[in-house]
């Protein structure tokens, strides 16, 4: 198999655009943050382009048993048999791949890319809290997709507290505005647009967050198994910030100090059989975003806050944990951006100083790592810090 990082994935979707051309800071991160898939991928091929890349994949190699192959793009021609497995499918991929003469049998057809396409929608989202809320009452939250605009003014004017709208298709906590008190009239135009561009808006009443977290799962045309908890946290705008490297055994036992454990399990068991009805011609990694919040009724999950069609930092938190690390070793991921140019090399010294590395059998014991390279001319840098 041949990994691939895109991160621009979820805006190219959204665009589905053969000819979408991504931000320049999105084009940065999926350049600073190449090799990340490395740390997931395991004895296969990763496109990893870079002296940067180069040296620090054998600095890691020297370390724990990582037998991933670095390749660049030109070199995926050479190996037809392959599957390609980027963070995502999109058009704007697939264009850039064909001129690197990889064949159409490696690539999605477009029919595929628009069932994907549909997949990823909040609006599945949305169907999916309404699904579980018939069969638990005791899950809180409400999600509303509005395709005519009289409709979501309606919903608005009508729903006391503050709300927040979502596009259908963009980035994980991206796509959002918030509404406190009245909709203003730029926000209105926006709504008209995300309409007419993607034919409806989600809506939410914002509730009182006490956790974030998400349960991971590997779908394969029906079949899904479990991968794995996710405890991370984001930054009031929704953005993602981190997770926290435990176990899942520590993430439930974290989980039960507001809910009860069997209620997870149901709802993971649930969410097993909804997927596979719900996306049954998907291949691959799926993370379902929730929340524990402070409600009338006490703690209540809010279990459908958003679906993650493709990989997800999640995932590659969990399997690191995993793999680099014993069961009973806890620490942090980390994704972070450093505006100045050069801080993050000083960033990155201090803490290797303050957290030396403590590696034994491969495994993580305690200190500071970075999971991709750091230079002068990095920006997105990932990485943990392990107790």
């Amino acid at each position: 198999m041949i990994y691939i990082f895109n991160p621009e994935h979820d805006l190219a979707l959204a665009n589905f655009s053969s000819n979408y051309t991504p931000p320049s800071s999105i084009l940065k991160m999926a350049q600073d943050l190449a090799v990340l898939p490395v740390w997931y991928s395991d004895r296969d091929m990763l496109v990893a382009e870079g002296v940067a890349n180069q040296k620090y994949f054998e600095t890691i190699q020297k370390l724990f048993p990582i037998y991933t192959q670095l390749i660049s793009y030109n070199d995926i021609s050479l190996r037809p048999d392959e599957e390609i497995i980027p963070w995502g499918w999109n058009p704007a991929l697939c264009k850039k791949l064909k001129s690197y003469e990889v064949t159409d049998s490696q690539l999605p057809t477009i029919e595929k890319l628009q069932i994907l396409r549909d997949y990823s929608s909040r609006k599945n989202a949305v169907q999916l809290l309404k699904e579980l809320k018939f069969e638990n009452s005791d899950y809180c939250g409400n999600s509303f997709y509005f395709q005519e605009l009289g409709d979501l003014l309606t919903y608005l004017q009508s729903t006391p507290g503050n709300k927040v709208l979502k596009m259908p298709v963009s980035g994980s906590g991206k796509g959002l505005i918030w509404i406190f008190g009245e909709i203003t009239d730029k926000q209105t135009d926006w709504c008209k647009r995300v309409i007419k561009g993607q034919g409806g808006v989600v809506a939410e009443p914002v509730l009182d967050k006490v956790v974030d977290f998400a349960m991971e799962f590997y779908l394969e045309y029906g079949i899904v198994n479990f991968t794995g908890y996710s405890l991370f946290c984001s930054a009031p705008s929704g953005a993602y910030q981190g997770n926290q490297l435990i176990s899942d055994e520590k993430i439930e036992k974290k989980l039960a100090e507001y809910v009860s454990i069997e209620l997870l399990k149901q709802l993971k068991e649930s969410l097993m059989i909804k997927l596979a009805e719900l996306f049954p011609d998907y291949k691959g990694y799926a993370g379902v975003d929730m929340m524990i919040c402070n409600s009338v009724k006490g703690f209540q999950i809010q279990p459908s806050v958003e679906i993650n069609m493709r990989m997800n930092m999640g995932v590659v938190s969990r399997l690191f944990h995993n793999q680099f690390m014993s069961p009973e070793s806890e620490g942090k991921f980390v994704v972070d951006y450093f505006k100045k140019p050069g801080s993050v090399v000083n960033f990155h010294e201090k803490l290797q100083q303050e957290l030396p590395l403590k590696v034994e059998n491969g495994k993580i014991i305690s200190g500071y790592l970075s999971l991709t390279p750091v230079t002068v001319d990095t920006h997105y840098n990932v990485y943990v810090v392990v107790k």
